[in-house]
């Protein structure tokens, strides 16, 4: 097989540039030797591993040509940095950098994933095949139970560690609700940052992608980050795909739009109808063990995309198109404030008002959270007196100001991505979380039987078996007219969904699995639809020294 290498540009004139425009030194990350103990803060090891993966290989063979091969989180659109180096495959580059960077033949990188399917299988015993003709020794293990707590928990000092998770790769993916969704995770102190040190020249990077609201300029800002990411490899680029709606005959969307079914956006879902004698709608995304809190994949699960709502609702592109919980809304002062009027007819689903001190609660319990989409977590942290709140100094966030119905955003500094925080992050029922610790949210009693706010109720469920939802008779919109909601369990992944989906068992569901839609394509009674959208699959690289 025939490799071309495309030649990788001057960093040293890269750094001056740099070192001038932003007035950062030198990264350790960058500078070609290990930082800490840990052989993954080598940018040498990093990048020998790029170079040992056939990408295109494996997209060609296990993903049958339904990806496009990565060079940076950012996938190939107007926001993307041009002259990228791809790392084609080339495992005597690989063995180089590795000989030059020492590497210890004798260890074995623990490399974790959470997807329930055989691809993912296949793709990490292809990939430890990959590391072993270069002479890198892996394991891999699929996570269970809570992944926030086994991936996510950041260190006590974010800048020399130890690691406060135990893995040294974790393949994982990142459904980017905005652009900034993807390196917002990557600054230091970021609450779910396990896997980066502290990095001033990476820090002014993408606090340069979050300075504006001028589009042009943030994705300026972007270009010459994905740059330095596409040098020092934070993480390992795989793979972008989309994302694939199934539905069956029985189903009418009444002309609803598609969107990215990851978050959530204007669906009409209490407009669908469904046929049939029994009447009853069934899908995937119930609990396992648990109802996931809606703080980190805030519509990943069917469960959390029916049980609440937000102040705010966007359109299936995720641009803002009105109120939701919310009669109305202003910008004020130039975009550093955001002024709501709640409703007057909004309950919640025990029959109690929703209010303004549960919408301000919510935002400043979040802000504490260890799991926080990176989004949620920037336009929180922009508030004004935040950092107070944050340091124990101030009993709330005083930037969130309560008038009756009506409730203010106070910002210090302007967030690019503030409105679309609120459709994405919904109010929760402060009644419900006296006592619960933010670190450990996702144990809370809540989440065994959730009370929320959207168009269907939690009516019956068992964990790990089934889920059963009914319309939410005093939803402000109107009743649903679909009359039972009936889910099956389904986590990350779902080994069902192909068996339900040909069984006539399933109404509704969306795949990230390009091997359950090579299973279904054939299948008379679904159409499946793909969605584009920011979606890329790629390795973490634990760099912290670990005990």
């Amino acid at each position: 097989m025939k490799h071309v290498l495309k030649r990788i540009t001057v960093w040293t004139m890269f750094v001056l540039f740099l070192s001038v425009v932003l007035g950062c030194s030198k990264s350790n990350m960058s500078s070609g030797t290990a930082s800490n103990s840990n052989p993954l803060s080598d940018v040498r090891v990093r990048q020998a591993i790029a170079y040992a993966i056939d990408k295109q290989a494996l997209i060609d063979s296990l993903l049958q040509g339904k990806a496009v091969a990565a060079n940076a989180l950012m996938p190939n659109d107007d926001w993307k940095a041009s002259g990228l180096n791809n790392y084609e495959y080339n495992p005597e580059k690989a063995k180089a950098l590795l000989k030059e960077a020492k590497w210890n033949s004798n260890y074995t990188l623990d490399v974790v994933y959470y997807y329930g399917d055989q691809m993912t299988v296949n793709l990490m015993a292809a990939i430890q095949q990959y590391l072993a003709q270069v002479g890198i020794k892996m394991t891999a293990r699929k996570l269970e139970g809570d992944l926030a707590s086994q991936l996510w928990v950041a260190p006590q000092d974010p800048k020399n560690g130890p690691s406060a998770v135990k893995w040294d790769m974790a393949y994982a993916a990142i459904a980017a609700l905005a652009p900034h969704d993807y390196y917002n995770r990557f600054m230091t102190g970021f609450s779910s940052n396990s896997h980066t040190p502290s990095d001033s020249k990476l820090d002014a990077l993408i606090s340069a992608t979050n300075a504006s609201a001028d589009i042009e300029q943030q994705k300026k800002a972007f270009k010459e980050l994905q740059v330095y990411e596409n040098e020092v490899l934070p993480i390992l680029p795989l793979y972008y795909q989309k994302v694939f709606i199934v539905e069956s005959n029985r189903l009418d969307r009444k002309n609803a739009p598609y969107g990215n079914e990851q978050f959530n956006y204007d669906w009409q879902i209490t407009e669908w109808e469904i046929s049939g004698d029994d009447g009853i709608f069934r899908t995937n995304g119930g609990p396992l063990q648990f109802f996931e809190t809606p703080f980190f994949n805030p519509g990943f699960h069917m469960s959390t995309k029916v049980l609440y709502d937000h102040l705010l609702v966007a359109d299936e592109s995720l641009g803002v198109k009105g109120g939701q919980l919310a009669e109305s809304y202003k910008i004020l002062d130039g975009g550093k404030a955001v002024e709501f009027i709640l409703k007057d007819n909004i309950y919640w689903h025990d029959g109690e008002k929703i209010t303004a001190e549960d919408v301000k609660w919510t935002f400043e319990f979040a802000s504490k959270v260890t799991a926080l989409n990176a989004v949620f977590a920037s336009s929180i942290s922009s508030l004004e007196g935040f950092e107070a709140y944050k340091a124990g100094t101030a009993a709330d966030i005083s930037g969130i100001v309560i008038d009756g119905k009506k409730i203010t955003f106070n910002y210090a500094k302007i967030d690019p991505n503030a409105l679309l925080t609120f459709t994405q992050l919904p109010p929760l029922p402060k009644k419900y979380f006296t006592g619960v610790d933010p670190l450990q949210v996702q144990q809370a009693s809540y989440f065994q039987k959730p009370v929320g706010s959207g168009p269907f109720k939690l009516s019956d469920v068992k964990m790990g078996d089934y889920a059963v939802f009914v319309p939410f008779e005093k939803y402000h919109s109107g009743a649903a007219k679909i009359k039972r909601m009936e889910m099956y369990p389904s986590g990350e992944s779902d080994p069902n969904f192909v068996k339900n989906t040909s069984a006539k068992k399933l109404d509704y569901g969306y795949t990230k699995s390009i091997e359950d839609i090579i299973n279904l394509q054939n299948t008379d009674h679904i159409k499946i639809s793909e969605v584009a959208n920011r979606y890329t699959r790629f390795i973490y690289y634990n760099k912290f020294p670990k005990n």
